[in-house]
């Protein structure tokens, strides 16, 4: 199977929300399609779940008050559904798949649809060498080539460069803005009983996370919003050279720890949030891994998300159910994102981002550079 190449699209300023959705599922509606039409979770799973009476009232209350709560962002998608050709439903199902999978009835799941929940790992430090957060963006082998890269031009003159996956809303991966703030993203696994079905789904959150102006506001629009399933949020801010690791769960919960010289790793269980949570094998074996490796440079750091030594639970994930897509670099210091496709311990750097905080002349600002 030949793997697409990551891409990016510039677009905006658009005249509003849905015409920004509109061009980019107008773009990327080819990939849109391919990744609809391999999609398992949606096909054996949300959708036939959809179509029960079962799902009803959990898809209205989850429809209504993330589209009142945001309206613009839902406006996005509607744009992205009309624009790539994929009914709305498949789009606004795995937009909202987190929200969605813990109330499907589990029989007859198969195995490799089992293991969506463990997305990412996150090594983040903050001392006096070196501030660095290092990602591997984790997802189903199905995902992969099924992702791209959004810069956004916002009618205010500011822009958010997301790494999106096709059809979703920019970003739930990583990502950062023109006010020099990036984040990635942990999922977490709360328990059943710790679920609010209808609440704000995840990807509206860090959807709007991208037009924050700093580590401040971004925790202020996180709690603003009733979650439904919980998340784990590492906000980076170059102008005060801080990371901030952020845990949230329902009925508004949230944690926050500041990352100082002690490393600090992060796989997909919450790690200061004191909540009832699925006891995840594969986070817990990264976890154990990581504490046990060198972290004192970046190469140390890559050479972590790269590590495969354990077999059954590794960190750097090739399948047969989970694959790292990609590794995110965002350097406080150098004030750069990079992004390594292939394993980290290779450094294969494909993109360099400035993510200074800066501003758009006559609406362009040329910050990226694409390294051969």
């Amino acid at each position: 199977m030949e793997i697409e190449k990551l891409e990016m699209f510039e677009v905006g300023p658009c005249k509003d929300s849905y015409e920004l959705g509109l061009l980019i599922g107008q773009r990327f509606s080819q990939r849109i399609k391919k990744r609809v039409a391999s999609d398992l979770i949606l096909q054996n799973q949300l959708r036939p779940f959809a179509q029960t009476p079962l799902s009803e009232s959990l898809l209205k209350s989850l429809f209504y008050n993330n589209q009142t709560k945001f309206p613009s962002y839902w406006d996005e998608l509607l744009g992205t559904a009309q624009g790539s050709g994929v009914p709305l439903l498949d789009i606004l199902l795995i937009n909202f798949k987190k929200e969605i999978l813990p109330f499907v009835p589990k029989e007859g799941v198969k195995s490799i649809e089992d293991d969506s929940s463990n997305e990412c790992s996150d090594v983040l430090l903050v001392a006096e060498s070196m501030a660095l957060a290092a990602h591997n963006e984790d997802a189903n082998v199905v995902l992969l080539g099924h992702t791209y890269l959004i810069k956004a031009i916002l009618p205010n003159g500011q822009f958010f460069v997301g790494y999106t996956y096709a059809g979703e809303l920019p970003s739930s991966a990583f990502a950062f803005n023109s006010n020099g703030l990036a984040f990635t993203l942990n999922s977490v696994p709360p328990a059943e009983d710790e679920i609010l079905p209808g609440g704000i789904g995840r990807n509206f959150i860090s959807r709007d996370i991208l037009e924050a102006t700093g580590i401040d506001d971004a925790i202020n629009r996180i709690r603003s919003s009733e979650v439904s399933v919980g998340h784990s949020y590492n906000l980076i801010e170059t102008s005060t050279r801080r990371i901030i690791n952020v845990e949230t769960a329902s009925k508004k919960r949230i944690s926050i720890y500041e990352v100082r010289e002690t490393p600090f790793f992060h796989a997909n269980m919450y790690c200061h949030l004191q909540i009832n949570q699925v006891q995840d094998e594969s986070s817990i074996s990264r976890h154990k891994r990581a504490t046990i490796l060198t972290k004192t440079t970046k190469e140390d750091f890559l050479s972590l998300l790269g590590d495969a030594d354990d077999k059954k639970n590794p960190i750097y994930m090739t399948g047969p159910s989970l694959h790292t897509l990609c590794t995110a670099v965002i350097d406080l210091d150098e004030q750069t994102l990079s992004i390594i496709e292939g394993n980290p311990k290779k450094a294969d750097v494909s993109i360099v981002f400035s993510i200074s905080p800066k501003k758009l002349i006559n609406g362009r600002h040329d910050h990226h550079s694409i390294v051969a």
